[in-house]
């Protein structure tokens, strides 16, 4: 399932592609729970464009593998667990959330270049996102990631999606320190991707993107394609992380009534994998 040139892939780029990680069977669930979701979407759910010209849209909705059950089975019963927790190198898997990710044909609007990890009240360094596309996406319309960026030792203030402009401060006279590390600007790895090697892929339903959350990524627009580019990204944590304050709102607001330091296993994100 998991070899070792994935866990060493995984360790040094921070991102690796897993090629029929999940059967059909599992596709065809998800996508109902997709399905669902969008007939019942959540109050965090939204839609961005670029512009009244944008003929598509980004749509996305998460935390919602409660209340769907379709999500919830394959939080529990799919590979998704062990595959993160031998990535990870952890000997638990903690599941923190879901998140759709619908780009409708024609969409114009980018993900801005970021990484996860700021956004979530979480320390530590056992983590991994996984990227599960429901439909072909050719390397163009992939998410793209920033080879190695993880181990850079840096932390990059969030942006909003909308504007792209960087989270506001809870003290906008204070300087964002993580885990001792000063937080930066997102460097515009959009206007140099020269800089940089940039990793992505052709997709197809099964396939499956694990990474780390302090990976950098973004991904362009679907202009180029007729069907809509529809993924299920899962949130996973291994045995170091650690609930976390941040010095602007997180996202999502849950917390399971954690206080900072507290080990993240608990009901609300339940552990689903040991080894």
């Amino acid at each position: 399932m998991v070899t070792e040139e994935d866990v060493r892939r995984y360790r040094e780029d921070g991102v690796v592609c897993l090629r029929q990680a999940f059967d059909p069977a599992w596709v065809k669930t998800v996508a109902a729970g997709v399905s669902r979701n969008l007939a019942e979407p959540s109050d965090y759910a939204g839609t961005l464009k670029a512009g009244e010209d944008d003929r598509g849209g980004f749509f996305d909705d998460y935390c919602n593998w409660q209340r769907i059950p379709e999500y919830r089975r394959f939080v529990y019963e799919s590979p998704a667990g062990e595959i993160v927790g031998r990535l990870m190198e952890s000997s638990t898997a903690i599941f923190y959330h879901e998140h759709l990710l619908i780009k409708w044909p024609g969409t114009h609007k980018r993900t801005p270049w970021h990484h996860d990890q700021p956004y979530y009240p979480v320390n530590g360094w056992q983590n991994c996102s996984l990227w599960m596309p429901l439909d072909l996406v050719p390397a163009e319309a992939c998410v793209q990631f920033v080879a190695g960026s993880h181990r850079w030792g840096r932390w990059f203030v969030p942006r909003k999606f909308a504007s792209e402009k960087n989270y506001p401060l809870h003290d906008s006279g204070s300087t964002p320190v993580i885990e001792g590390v000063t937080l930066e600007d997102v460097p515009p790895v959009a206007e140099r991707p020269q800089d940089y090697e940039i990793l992505t892929w052709d997709m197809q339903p099964g396939d499956v993107i694990a990474f780390h959350m302090l990976a950098l990524h973004g991904a362009d627009g679907t202009r180029m394609l007729e069907t809509p580019r529809r993924v299920l990204a899962t949130r996973w944590l291994g045995d170091d992380a650690r609930f976390a304050t941040r010095p602007w709102e997180i996202s999502p607001t849950t917390t399971g009534g954690l206080r900072p330091g507290d080990p993240m296993a608990c009901e609300t994100f339940p552990t689903v994998w040991r080894m």
